[in-house]
């Protein structure tokens, strides 16, 4: 502060013809002594004041650069912001001196806790250290920053504390000895420690104790370049230390002036009470005062003065770590910016009432402090200078790395810096080639609660834990997770089903009955079968169409009854492959005709052979009247025109439509028909049946009718398979999935198709074919003799 003052006072561009002052108090660690020492400066009741010949006015103290200790700044801050005098601090980093109405004259050179604390939190995310420890002293300094840790670690950086420990005022063996069991049961491997050296000291000697290796610490600023630390039995444990430090600086001509510094001999000092004086008698091992009795036979010496400093090897010399004292440079200069601010002020456009001026002579410290909140000044190390609305400095520390080198010396080097800037925000910048690990590794260990979830699971909290400590549990069917510790497995879209590794999803395969499976090619061979069977069949009668067993019992119904079970056997096709909007809309009206088209000309048949022995009986002529070849053909027609006009009904009011079903399988689509009106569907299957089971009783009372020529056995023996197929199906095809359903309803209408076949026609066409000497009109008539 001394040199900062000098170097003002001879610059002409700042503060010209203005000499600046100081005092100096030793707070001796000690509040109380502060708070006096304080009240002593801004009141102007100091016991030796020399003023020289040209000074004008009072003696005011107009601010004061201190106090180091947060606690004791927030005592004088306390009482000073009463009277509004600034108070600018070097060292003070408690965040609650950040607060303007408590504290509204309070600035400092030093950045806050907060920031420190985020600048921590940032290292902390760079090495993804989510689960650390964090150790604070009893005082407020420690006491803010666990605060600010508690509420920032999670948001900010996503991690977790696992134990926080408050160090004891005194050595307390018995607490030590606890906090330390806890470091070493803890999982956690990086300890964070807001404290001073004094109680990293007494720290230290129990991990020494205990030998509790394999942490990584990190150092707050008050004990990161603490060399009372850097010892042999301790660096084995604190080697490879990360630590926030104060900023580095630089000041030209400092060493120059220390060495130019010199003893008072006079004003009252040669009783070696000044610091000067103390400084010099404890370097040079002499005193300044006459020595008690004895104390020069004993190899004492009186201080002359004129000792030659250069040549002692003192720490007093070395300005090439400059980050306390850079501090204090930045605070008088901050002051003196301030200063000439004020008096460079034009009288009428001033800052106060009635746009008046601060005068040198009448100047009140709370218009200096007007002055100081809009000081901006760059140093000659190149670093901007100036206040934000809560007196803070633009925050930037160095982070510094304790490297413990092979000869056992210890080297603390600076390995990168936190800074934020108005644009970017906090900016971490770090030079990891340079860092060292005191590890077997040499890499950064890993400190986590729990293992990352992989992609395909989520993050599920452990009950009663930090939020750090989870579960991996896999995402269920249907979900995914594609990055790294979600929180959530988010639902597939509607045609997409999770992966197997749950980490993406695929498309849902899809389901119905294909020509390309075992199944639909059975189905589909059958019905191709069947229908070769039918034309096959019908070539055998219409070669044979004059033969009396094709021309029996009206053989015009027997070809129309062949080209139906053809169209049977050909519409279960429409079941198979993918359902579109047509295939939907004309198996179900191909089917229903084709069937009641087939079953109206067995029902014909039926009644023509009814109407045939009615016929022969006596006075039965009549009835045949009724069962001409046109009657035939028209009772065919109106029964297959009325389940025609059924599906029209059906398909214009309620049209079945192609649908993907996703409830049958989660993580299946099954193309499936819709009937869309569900009474359409049952009426057109009634009135099939309803034909049926009537052609099924009629043919069943014909059947013990004479001549052989006769189908009506046949008939109902086809009948009774026809209505046993449909009345199982039914059930069956309630009860089946998707595709099955399909298959269910093409299975029973080729297993129909095919029994009608066989039962009306087989016979016929053994005869024909096999058996010819029994296709005579006496044979069936039944008169033939050599049976």
């Amino acid at each position: 502060m001394a040199f900062a003052i000098d170097e003002i006072n001879r610059n002409s561009n700042l503060l010209p013809n203005v000499t600046l002052g100081y005092s100096l108090y030793d707070n001796c660690v000690q509040v109380g002594i502060g708070i006096g020492a304080a009240l002593t400066l801004v009141s102007g009741q100091e016991e030796q004041v020399t003023l020289e010949e040209n000074c004008v006015g009072a003696t005011p103290v107009l601010a004061i650069v201190g106090d180091a200790s947060s606690t004791r700044s927030i005592a004088i801050s306390t009482v000073l912001g009463l009277y509004r005098v600034p108070l600018v601090s070097y060292f003070a980093t408690c965040s609650c001196l950040s607060n303007r109405q408590k504290f509204p004259s309070f600035f400092r050179t030093i950045p806050s806790d907060a920031f420190q604390v985020n600048a921590m939190i940032q290292i902390l995310k760079h090495f993804g250290w989510t689960w650390t420890g964090l150790i604070i002293s009893d005082d407020d300094y420690g006491v803010h920053a666990a605060r600010s840790f508690h509420s920032d670690l999670g948001p900010a950086g996503g991690g977790c504390l696992a134990y926080t420990e408050i160090l004891p005022q005194a050595d307390d063996p018995a607490e030590l000895r606890r906090i330390v069991d806890v470091m070493r049961k803890s999982t956690a491997q990086v300890v964070v420690v807001f404290a001073h050296q004094s109680h990293m000291l007494n720290l230290m000697k129990e991990v020494v104790r205990q030998n509790v290796t394999g942490l990584q610490w990190i150092a707050s600023e008050a004990w990161t370049t603490g060399t009372s630390l850097q010892t042999p039995d301790v660096m084995p444990y604190l080697g490879g230390t990360l630590g926030i430090a104060i900023r580095r600086g630089e000041i030209p001509g400092l060493r120059d002036f220390l060495l130019h510094i010199r003893p008072e001999l006079h004003h009252n000092n040669t009783d070696g009470n000044s610091m000067i004086n103390q400084f010099w008698e404890h370097t040079f091992q002499c005193r300044f005062a006459p020595p008690p009795a004895g104390w020069v036979e004993a190899g004492g010496e009186l201080c002359t003065g004129q000792e030659v400093i250069e040549n002692e090897d003192t720490d007093f010399l070395d300005v090439s770590n400059l980050r306390p004292e850079y501090n204090v440079y930045k605070a008088v200069y901050a002051l003196a910016y301030a200063l000439d601010d004020m008096l460079q002020c034009e009288p009428g456009r001033g800052p106060f009432s009635n746009n008046t001026c601060a005068h040198l002579q009448r100047l009140e410290p709370w218009q200096l402090m007007h002055y100081l909140e809009k000081v901006n000044f760059t140093t000659t190390f190149g670093d901007q200078v100036s206040f934000d609305e809560n007196g803070d400095a633009l925050p930037i520390y160095d982070i510094m790395n304790w490297v413990w080198l092979p000869d056992g010396r210890t080297e603390v080097q600076r390995v990168g810096e936190v800074k934020r800037s108005a644009f970017k925000g906090e900016e971490i910048t770090l030079d990891e080639d340079k860092i060292f690990w005191n590890f077997e590794s040499k890499q950064p260990p890993r400190s986590v609660c729990s293992e990352s979830c992989p992609p395909g699971t989520r993050m599920a909290r452990k009950k009663g834990e930090p939020v750090c400590c989870f579960d991996c549990v896999p995402c269920s069917e249907g979900k995914v997770s594609n990055t790294t510790d979600s929180m959530e497995c988010t639902s597939c879209p509607e045609d997409f089903w999770s992966s197997p590794q749950r980490d993406h999803c695929v498309p849902k395969k899809t389901e119905f009955l294909s020509y390309h499976e075992p199944l639909g090619i059975c189905l589909t061979t059958t019905s191709l079968l069947g229908t070769c069977i039918c034309v096959v069949v019908l070539g055998i009668f219409i070669q044979h169409h004059s033969t009396p067993i094709v021309r029996a019992n009206n053989s015009e119904l027997s070809f129309l009854l062949l080209v139906s079970l053809k169209f049977c056997f050909l519409c279960s096709l429409l079941f198979i492959g993918r359902p579109r909007l047509w295939t939907c809309q004309i198996r179900h009206a191909a089917f229903g005709i084709s069937f009641v088209l087939c079953v109206s000309c067995i029902l014909v048949k039926t009644m023509v052979v009814l109407a045939v022995f009615r016929a022969s009986k006596p006075g039965g002529e009549s009835s045949l009247k009724w069962f001409g070849a046109v009657q035939q053909r028209g009772t065919v027609l109106v029964l297959t025109t009325l389940q025609a006009a059924i599906c029209t009904v059906w398909l214009v009011s309620a049209s079945p439509v192609p649908h993907k079903n996703t409830q049958y399988h989660s993580d299946k689509i099954v193309y499936e028909c819709v009937v869309g009106s569900t009474v359409g569907f049952a009426v057109l299957l009634g009135y099939i049946g309803l034909l049926a089971v009537l052609s099924c009783l009629l043919a069943f009372l014909a059947r013990n009718l004479p001549d052989s020529f006769n189908e009506a056995k046949l008939i109902t023996f086809s009948m009774l398979i026809f209505c046993a197929v449909w009345a199982a199906f039914v059930p069956a095809y309630i009860s089946s999935p998707g595709k099955y359903a399909d298959a269910v309803e093409v299975f029973a209408i080729l297993a129909s198709s095919s029994g009608l076949l066989g039962a009306l026609f087989g016979p016929k066409c053994y005869i024909i074919l096999l058996r010819p000497e029994r296709n005579t009109k006496k044979a069936i008539m039944g008169r033939d003799t050599t049976k």
